[in-house]
């Protein structure tokens, strides 16, 4: 089988992407860290110098033709795209088609894979059980999971921050070969702590910020060990529940509830694109495994930007960021803030998702599609958002530059 470097960092993406600077399958990608910092900060995001637009015929004109352009330029075969802010309108719109064997088109209706934002899920059930006094952010690891390289020093706030220094299980030799030779294959997550606990660590915590799957896979058995309840289960009552999502689930094996789009992916042992729509997502569990639509995604937007299911103080202490190699760009807790957009993207073999807010238009802009497949080595979710801001929000775009990552970095663009 040929496992070369590109499709190895494309499955590593799409695991890891799970999250925004991460790959695929909920895990993400790793950036170059900055120099040491002696702590958070709040980004500045760019001073407005105008409202965010009414979505006029005319607008909407020009979002349809840069959305159905980048379509184009990057190959994608289906995109959903939901835009709206209060008083100024609602932009929805579904280009391409779902399934490539019969045609059919993609609606706003479709489940997708959401991969590495079920990292701001999996967070915000981690951050409820610090506002209940279970837990604190900055209980090390070792308190709660045995076996942790560096574990008495790794924090909880360094997990969710990405700066624990341990190494990605999603960026694994044997890791990548064992998850493409079988794609159905179960993992649990003890298997994936494996592949990543066998590596030294990568720095000492809080030294740097590295996208990493593992520390989201550390996260979730938290959750399970101080709630005493399966992951899927504490995050469907907790946080979905609450938040009136009632199209998302966590899944526990390959299921897909339909209608559902069909994903397309070159992360493949043959490097050919193939089929990833039932490819077992427990491999991402906490980083990437969730399934979602655009109608529960809009909401989830405004939910985990403005901390509604936390009290204000840990939503104030989500929403600090640590640097990245990124001008303009941070990563909290579970959460990043792109030149004033907060939220997530995701990615795993077959699927790409964007979910973010702007808190000072209360605009959100969610992008689901159906293929992981980089263009330029960049994601088309990123594309997608890109050409999005550039005519909403001038001042606010989106972006992810590729030259930002590290040539080493197993997923260039990918949170």
């Amino acid at each position: 089988m040929r496992y070369s470097r590109t499709c190895r960092r494309r499955v590593c993406a799409g695991i890891a992407a799970l999250g925004i600077f991460a790959a695929p399958l909920g895990a993400g990608t790793a950036f170059a860290a900055e120099p040491p910092v002696p702590g958070p900060y709040s980004v500045a995001a760019p001073a407005a110098q105008g409202d965010f637009p009414e979505l006029t015929p005319a607008v909407a004109a020009r979002l349809d033709k840069a959305i159905q352009d980048v379509m184009k330029e990057a190959g994608v075969p289906g995109v959903t795209v939901g835009l709206s802010a209060p008083g100024k309108g609602t932009y929805i719109r579904s280009f391409g088609i779902a399934d490539k064997a019969t045609g059919r088109p993609m609606t706003p209706n479709l489940f997708m894979r959401i991969g590495s934002e079920t990292k701001t899920f999996t967070v915000t059930a981690l951050l409820e059980l610090v506002d209940q006094g279970k837990v604190s952010i900055d209980d090390p690891i070792s308190k709660y999971v045995d076996g942790v390289p560096n574990g008495d020093k790794i924090t909880l706030r360094n997990l969710a921050s990405m700066r624990s220094g341990l190494f990605n299980y999603s960026a694994d030799e044997g890791f990548y070969k064992a998850f493409t030779s079988n794609p159905d294959r179960p993992f649990t997550p003890q298997e994936l702590l494996d592949f990543a606990f066998k590596h030294p660590i990568q720095f000492q915590p809080g030294a740097e910020f590295d996208y990493c799957n593992t520390n989201l896979i550390l996260l979730g058995l938290v959750v399970e060990k101080i709630s005493g309840t399966p992951l899927h289960d504490f995050i469907q009552e907790n946080v979905l529940d609450p938040a009136g999502l009632r199209n998302t689930v966590f899944p526990t094996d390959a299921a897909f509830p339909s209608p559902h789009a069909h994903g397309y992916t070159i992360q493949t042992a043959s490097g050919q694109v193939e089929d990833a729509t039932d490819w077992n997502p427990s491999w991402g569990w906490a980083a990437g495994a969730m399934i979602s639509n655009l109608q529960d995604l809009r909401t989830w937007a405004r939910v985990v930007a403005t901390g509604t299911l936390l009290t204000p103080e840990t939503q104030a202490e989500r929403l600090k960021v640590y640097p990245t190699a990124i001008p303009g760009a941070g990563y909290g807790l579970g959460i990043f803030n792109i030149q004033g957009w907060i939220g997530h993207n995701g990615s795993l073999p077959g699927y790409e998702s964007l979910t973010i807010y702007l808190p000072e238009s209360q605009a959100t802009l969610v992008v689901l599609l159906n293929t992981d497949e980089l263009h330029d080595n960049n994601e088309p979710s990123t594309l997608f958002g890109q050409a999005i801001t550039r005519i909403v929000t001038p001042e606010h775009v989106y972006d992810i530059p590729v030259t930002a990552a590290a040539p080493t970095s197993p997923s260039p663009t990918k949170y």
